[in-house]
């Protein structure tokens, strides 16, 4: 049977159960889950769940992690893509993407052991996913794309990325925080006409394991929007797509993804609607599988001053990350 898997952010772990009804809009009231993919192309993203429960806590620790063989990932299409957008980095046409490398790896699939591990993590990491029959997803992303409440729209800029151990370093990184800014100052242009926007200090994120760079920023709007129109005018933020965001860029975009075998659901919004308060996540940090192949996808932030071996380490820094979640102990 279907499940569908949120994390709110009060702490609880809500599980939809199907059969799911599909709609092309929210319903008036009760609960719905949003699940689309990256491109945006289904038409009833909307599943409104037969019943929902509140996920308990178990400890962790009695969950086994899932054995996996994996595969390191091949450089040489990261490579290429890497080329192709410094390229265009120089020539004036874009100033920033983000390709995706997926690690694959075979082993039996365990959603109930996976789902276990989502339970009890730290508040700044949100569970999503969505279990089928032999497939599905699940992630503990700490991207929200935006909460629309009350005439509010709450969201954030969340890019740069390091490890623990460097913050120091970190905090004044000009690529990192240069990187961060182009989110920022874009998500910003992309509201100021619906609203007062109030932007947050810049800040940093603990992860544990790895820190990002984070700004918080609320808009009080002037009127009533559609939560559609506001999903395609933010997704993708360019903490995960191109700058400038146009249709020929968010193709090259698209045509990088599948080059580079990247899931659908990565860095999609994953949303929950509940009574007229809706919030979609961004669906990163996430193990993906469909019989016994398990994918791993991570994403970096390519600009002008980008160096191949850096992204690439910290491709595998986030797929490192994901990997302790899921298959290591804690």
């Amino acid at each position: 049977m279907e499940r569908a898997v949120f994390g709110t952010r009060t702490g609880e772990i809500l599980l939809g159960h199907g059969p799911f009804t599909a709609r092309a809009d929210p319903p008036g009231g009760g609960i719905a889950f949003y699940k689309n993919d990256f491109a945006l192309g289904v038409e009833k993203p909307w599943l409104v769940p037969a019943r929902v429960e509140v996920l308990e806590r178990p400890p962790a620790s009695v969950q086994p992690p899932v054995e996996v063989v994996w595969a390191e990932p091949d450089p040489t299409g990261f490579t290429e893509v890497f080329r192709e957008i410094s390229s265009a980095i120089a020539s004036g046409s874009l100033e920033k993407a983000v390709p995706v490398v997926t690690e694959k790896g075979r082993g039996k699939s365990s959603p109930e052991q996976w789902l276990a591990r989502l339970v009890g993590l730290p508040t700044a990491l949100r569970p999503y996913g969505w279990i089928e029959e032999g497939r599905g997803f699940l992630g503990a992303t700490p991207e929200v794309l935006f909460r629309y409440f009350d005439g509010r729209i709450y969201t954030m800029a969340l890019a740069g990325t390091a490890r623990h151990d460097e913050r120091m370093v970190f905090a004044v990184d000009e690529k990192e925080i240069r990187e961060h800014e182009f989110v920022a100052q874009t998500l910003i242009s992309k509201l100021s006409d619906l609203g007062m926007v109030i932007r947050r200090d810049r800040d940093i994120l603990d992860l544990g394991r790895l820190i990002h760079f984070q700004t918080l920023i609320k808009v009080e709007l002037y009127q009533y929007e559609e939560i559609k129109t506001l999903i395609e005018r933010l997704h993708p933020t360019p903490a995960l797509g191109s700058l400038p965001r146009t249709p020929e860029t968010l193709a090259q975009l698209h045509e990088w993804r599948e080059r580079l075998e990247c899931p659908a659901g990565f860095g999609a919004p994953f949303g929950l609607w509940r009574e007229g308060d809706f919030e979609a996540l961004v669906a990163i940090r996430m193990v993906a599988w469909d019989g016994d192949e398990v994918l791993l996808p991570s994403g970096c932030g390519v600009i002008q001053e980008s160096r191949l071996v850096n992204e690439w380490r910290e491709l595998a820094l986030k797929r490192g990350s994901v990997r302790d979640l899921f298959f290591g102990t804690r």
